[in-house]
């Protein structure tokens, strides 16, 4: 088959993209692995998941939210935003259909894409002048390899595999990892009174979810390294009145909350009540890592020992893009994500784009999403196709 622009992902950037192409006139097709679009949201979000920035830093193009919107959604009002997304725009992405290789050919300055048809074994070959890569920044699960994990007798499981606490009331639950969905599941853990342990190698930020949008707000008019310290400034106050987080073993990086994101890519934690319960005892804080696993006893790195029936690895994911791109250099590094700095990190080399990979969540997808067809279409522009 031949198109003008492949997408490959069906998430929140690779249906922004086409949508932004159609309103160019532009003809493309969208290849998803899984059966239905925006998987990770329909598949892999546990059950109490709320969107923790404001819903305009949470919409697609041509499509705002209304004034009847809550400010912070819940997941099941975003993906009926989605829902509804999908149909008023007619996205019609091409399910099941697994990339397995993509390449440039230089004899006829085109892309060939190799997809299986995961429900009917056969391989489907797509030519394109321009590719857009729109798997996003959460790819595969990431589990890290620690000594004497095959020895643990409990269940052990990724995040993006958790749906409520319900399933381990009254038993001793490891979270590996102190992002917001580490944060959050352990909230959602203790409130099914599991007794609840957090393990947290990094230090992060704590925020409201009312300091980030006064801080994402602001950095639309003022420098990141303003913006910290003003956002800084409603911490320390928060903190004078409520007592340092630190002395329960949450930790805090010595750079602002919005220069870690960005020069790093670590989120603030958003707090939906976990602080409170680690303050209250509730929640166990260990820093560092799991030095060993042996049966149901861990032995962490500072020495600690204790049993657990079970460990959910809230460690993220890690991009795939490089095991089916073979020139991938042409727009990312060996780690998966855009070899170029913002604000043209979505660009590459041979007509090869990047949407999603921002770091800055939905809205960074959106503007990623704009930029790719606006480019390709003042491409298109100057030449006869």
């Amino acid at each position: 088959m031949e198109t003008v622009v492949v997408i490959v992902g069906a998430g929140p950037a690779g249906l922004a993209t086409s949508v932004c192409l159609k309103r160019h006139s532009i003809p493309n097709v969208i290849l998803e692995k899984e059966d239905i679009y925006a998987s990770l949201w329909k598949k892999r979000a546990y059950d109490r998941l709320k969107l923790h920035l404001a819903k305009n830093f949470c919409q697609l193009p041509f499509m705002p939210h209304g004034p009847e919107v809550p400010t912070f959604m819940s997941k099941e009002f975003f993906i009926d935003y989605l829902d509804t997304y999908v149909a008023h725009f007619d996205i019609n992405p091409r399910y099941n259909r697994t990339v397995k290789f993509s390449t440039f050919d230089v004899s006829n300055n085109k892309w060939r894409v190799e997809a299986e048809n995961t429900m009917t074994g056969e391989t489907e070959v797509y030519w394109s002048d321009f590719v857009v890569v729109a798997t996003g920044e959460n790819g595969d699960q990431y589990i890290p390899a620690v000594e004497g994990i095959n020895t643990f007798p409990g269940q052990i499981l990724h995040s993006s595999m958790y749906k409520s606490g319900s399933d381990f009331s009254g038993k001793d639950v490891l979270v590996v990892g102190g992002g917001n969905s580490g944060m959050e599941i352990s909230y959602d853990l203790n409130n099914y009174d599991a007794n609840t342990a957090v393990l947290i190698r990094t230090p992060r930020h704590v925020l409201t979810k009312e300091e980030v949008y006064v801080g994402m707000s602001l950095l639309k008019y003022l420098p990141v390294r303003v913006v910290d310290i003003l956002v800084m400034m409603m911490v320390r106050a928060r903190l004078f009145m409520y007592g340092d987080p630190s002395k329960y073993g949450l930790l805090r990086p010595t750079q602002g909350p919005f220069a870690t994101k960005l020069f790093t890519g670590r989120t603030p934690i958003i707090d939906v009540g976990t602080v409170e319960q680690i303050r209250e005892g509730k929640i166990q804080v260990i820093n560092g890592g799991i030095g060993s696993i042996e049966g149901k006893t861990l032995t962490f790195e500072n020495g600690l020992k204790r049993d657990f029936d079970a460990i959910v690895f809230a460690t993220g994911y890690k991009s795939s893009v490089c095991n089916w791109l073979k020139n991938y250099e042409y727009v990312m590094k060996d780690d998966g994500f855009p070899k170029n700095p913002m604000p043209e990190h979505w660009k590459g080399e041979k007509n090869l784009y990047c949407a999603g990979f921002s770091r800055k969540g939905i809205a960074g997808a959106a503007q990623d999403a704009m930029s790719v067809a606006q480019d390709i279409n003042s491409i298109l522009a100057t030449t006869r196709y």
